[in-house]
């Protein structure tokens, strides 16, 4: 009984904030309640906070991070990471003409699927990483995108 008093959990959720608000995450939650309506709390585990990763695997290592949206559906988890790192390290540390050619070889290994639109495509790899300035505009990267 006196640990019980010890680990008092107080949680207010306000369901009427903006999105983005902070969402707590509980795996397990035990409690009893009395017939007067008094809830009583035993073991909450696992809140994750900050300072706790995620529960999800593949969240560990890639936290808030999106994935990329070119990964071919047939691909998830740690693999569909992969892929996501792979096209995240070429956008950052080569040209435009290296960029396209292996993007085009990795949609022929039905790795990724890429967008008709050459636009669309340069958003996306601008998201993971590419540069925008000299060599990297969208006219450039256009010449290029096949």
């Amino acid at each position: 009984m006196e640990n019980e008093k010890k680990s008092q959990v107080n949680i207010t959720n306000n369901f009427n904030a903006p999105i983005g608000q902070h969402i707590d995450h509980v795996d397990n939650i035990f409690f009893s309640m009395e017939r007067d309506g008094t809830f009583h709390f035993a073991h909450v585990d696992n809140i994750h906070t900050d300072e706790h990763p995620a529960a999800s695997p593949a969240a560990d290592n890639h936290g808030d991070e999106e994935l990329c949206h070119f990964v071919h559906p047939s691909f998830s988890g740690d693999e569909a990471w992969q892929i996501h790192n792979e096209v995240k390290n070429l956008v950052r540390r080569q040209a435009i003409q290296e960029i396209c050619r292996h993007l085009t070889a990795m949609a022929k290994e039905k790795k990724i699927l890429l967008p008709q639109n050459p636009s669309s495509a340069y958003s996306e790899l601008v998201r993971l990483g590419m540069p925008t300035g000299t060599g990297f505009n969208i006219k450039t990267f256009q010449k290029y995108y096949r």
